[in-house]
């Protein structure tokens, strides 16, 4: 009886084997979803493939019933391989378990059907084992003596985390003033404690979270892993945090090489830079070439060092770490197009600074007028320029404008420092010339800080219809004089006190008929109350 049932199980099994061969080697009719074959909390495989007109869901289904009908009926279970042409039959003692199909496989994961069923196989053998292990009441224990002992450990950890912290907080002032006090350059101290304390406050509350959540993550899975129904979650949180050391181990050594190419165009980027201004120092010596000098040399030197360091950074981008990823390349477009949009203005702004330094129209120092700004250079920037005023006041003017608008220099024309001045009045036709012209100069005279070399002189710019048109011109330089505002205001002073000693009107700003009397002041009248005269020296 015993040999005649071996014979039936031996003919029901090679019917078997037939039949999920031919359905392993047709192919896939149906679109069902793959099935997990899951027991005990653990995962044994996916099933994907449809055998006998059984779907992956149904598949795995009936072999779930038949492996935990085999658990709670023995103890000692073996897990064998039966090859069924290009199938295995996955034996569970005596009994089938499931069939894995060449369908079943995935070719990412696996490399032939074999390897995947061996790999299920070794599976449900950790499912048996785990099982026996569930059932053993002294394992139990010595799983809950470890959990224990762990968590006593990760409490002692906590305490003492806490413990270092408080005692760090207390001596942190102390430590952070006395080293404070010797972090200076010169006299001055680099680092403010106060400031610097809530910063290392935050820092080690930061850092005291990482250790926590780390102490944590470390602790819950270790304590998922004694047990055998919470296994499967601890060993996937172990297996997460050693993938994520692993990729980020394997990231930093991937780039090693791309960072060492970057550094070494770094460094020849800081060489040629330093090249490059020794040449350019040579080439501004006087007489080499005429756009480069003192003044044109600093803008020089920094265009081509921004030059070289912009073809550095072009050509040490790809090495970059992450420079080939989708979001470097979306952030290298956000940010090429927010300066595309935004810095059109100040790109204007720095091509009009060039223009101005490289035409040498405006040097620090000069007196000029801009449009209706008049006052002395103080700074030339790159994308504006800054004038003092004669009453004081610091005008900062863009670039654009200057070059937009007419510049009168009264510097440039002038021997050695100093500016011109110049100042028109409208006199009769009834008054001599050759009067006028000498009344002016006399007035240029007495003003200080009006230069006698070169003289002054007086220009007749126009015979207009009433009166003609008298233009003195003189030099002052601004070591001596006061600004600009200051001397004209005394010159014009002087010149109404000339021509109201000679008796000669005046006769801005229009003339429209001879008055009965001249309109000029006498001299005992200078000083009408409230003016007082000037004190004797």
């Amino acid at each position: 009886m015993r040999s005649r049932a071996l014979a039936m199980l031996v003919v029901v099994l090679g019917v078997l084997g037939s039949v999920a061969s031919y359905a392993a080697q047709a192919p896939k009719t149906d679109d069902s979803p793959p099935a997990e074959l899951k027991v005990a909390n653990r995962s044994i495989m996916v099933l994907r493939a449809t055998l006998l007109g059984e779907v992956p869901a149904l598949r795995a289904k009936r072999a779930k019933t038949v492996i935990t009908e085999a658990l709670e009926d023995m103890d000692d279970l073996t897990v064998t391989l039966d090859p069924v042409q290009n199938s295995y039959l996955v034996l569970l003692g005596a009994k089938r378990a499931f069939i894995v199909s060449p369908n079943d496989v995935d070719t990412l994961e696996y490399a032939s059907v074999r390897q995947a069923a061996e790999g299920a196989a070794e599976n449900l053998r950790r499912v048996v084992a785990e099982t026996q292990e569930a059932r053993s009441l002294h394992l139990m224990f010595k799983a809950l003596g470890a959990a224990a002992l762990a968590t006593f450990i990760y409490c002692l950890l906590l305490w003492g985390m806490a413990w270092l912290r408080r005692s760090l907080l207390k001596q942190l002032p102390d430590l952070m003033h006395r080293h404070a006090q010797t972090l200076k350059v010169g006299r001055v101290q680099i680092i403010d404690a106060n400031y610097l304390y809530p910063l290392v406050t935050r820092l080690l509350w930061l850092l005291r979270w990482l250790v926590v959540l780390l102490l944590t993550y470390e602790w819950l899975g270790f304590v998922l892993s004694r047990f055998p129904y919470t296994r499967p979650w601890g060993e996937s949180l172990n297996n997460y945090l050693l993938d994520v050391a692993r990729y980020l181990l394997e990231g930093i050594i991937g780039a090693i090489p791309g960072l060492g190419v970057a550094v070494a165009i770094f460094f020849i980027a800081r060489g040629a830079t330093a090249f490059s201004r020794r040449v350019l120092r040579r080439m501004a010596t006087p007489g080499t070439f005429s756009w480069l000098n003192h003044e044109t040399l600093q803008p020089t030197t920094r265009l081509t060092s921004l030059a070289i360091w912009l073809f550095a950074l072009a050509m040490a981008y790809p090495y970059l770490p992450g420079a080939g990823t989708d979001a470097f390349k979306g952030l290298s477009v956000l940010i090429g197009l927010m300066i595309s949009l935004g810095a059109s203005s100040v790109v204007g702004q720095a091509a009009a600074g060039l223009i101005l330094t490289y035409t040498r129209t405006l040097r620090p120092g000069e007196f000029v007028r801009i449009g209706e700004y008049e006052g002395t250079v103080t700074e030339l920037g790159m994308f504006t320029t800054r004038i003092r005023t004669g009453l004081g006041e610091v005008l900062t003017l863009p670039n654009s404008m200057i070059t937009n608008s007419v510049t009168k220099n009264y510097s440039r024309t002038v021997q050695g420092a100093g500016y011109v001045v110049d100042t028109t009045v409208t006199i009769g036709y009834d008054t001599p010339w050759r009067q006028v012209e000498a009344m002016l100069l006399e007035a240029a005279r007495r003003t200080a800080g009006i230069l006698r070399d070169p003289v002054p002189q007086v220009f007749q710019t126009a015979l207009s219809d009433f009166y003609p048109e008298y233009r003195l011109v003189a030099q002052a330089i601004p070591s001596q004089p006061r600004p600009r505002a200051e001397l004209l205001s005394v010159l014009h002073g002087n010149i109404q006190d000339v021509f109201n000693e000679y008796g000669v009107q005046i006769m801005s700003p229009h003339y429209f008929a001879d008055p009965q009397e001249e309109k000029c002041v006498p001299r005992d009248k200078w000083y009408a109350a409230p003016a007082q005269p000037p004190k004797e020296p």
